[in-house]
């Protein structure tokens, strides 16, 4: 999890998603995408969201 020092680079995209190419090369680079579905969420919000996410999955949310 990142509590143990790994890096974690979080991409935020735009209110209409990423273009699929984008993603393609995201996950060509070794990325692992994840996605809140259809919700659309501000940029200040879904920045919350995702640091509460890694939190969570690595077990470091105390």
């Amino acid at each position: 999890g990142a509590s143990n020092g790994t890096s974690i680079l979080v991409i935020i995209g735009p209110e209409g998603g990423l273009a699929v190419s984008e993603v393609e090369k995201a996950r060509s680079c070794g990325a692992l995408t994840v996605s809140l579905g259809p919700r659309i969420l501000r940029t200040e919000t879904a920045g919350l969201a995702c640091g509460v996410a890694v939190l969570y999955e690595s077990g470091d949310f105390s």
